[in-house]
C-alpha cells in the first residue's frame, strides 16, 4: 500500500495519526499499575487458571477410559 502513495500522502497519514495520539488521555504508570494489580486481585476468585475448574464442569475431562480385560 505504501508503494502506491506519494511521500506527501504518507506524511499526511502520519500527521493524522499523531493528531489522534496526542488527544489520548495519559496516566501515570505508577497509579495505573497499582489500579491494575488491585483489579486483578479482586478478580482472582473467579479466575479458572488460578482456582481450577470443577471436575463436573470440565468440558475436557475424559468421558471414559479404555479397559483391558
Amino acid at each position: 500500500m505504501a508503494r502506491d502513495m506519494s511521500d506527501k500522502d504518507i506524511i499526511k497519514m502520519e500527521l493524522e495519526q499523531l493528531q489522534k495520539e496526542v488527544k489520548t488521555e495519559r496516566m501515570v504508570v505508577s497509579k495505573t499499575a497499582k489500579e491494575l494489580v488491585e483489579w486483578m486481585e479482586s478478580q482472582a476468585a473467579e479466575d479458572p487458571l488460578l482456582k481450577g475448574v470443577p471436575e463436573d464442569k470440565n468440558p475436557f475431562k475424559e468421558k471414559g477410559g479404555c479397559m483391558i480385560t
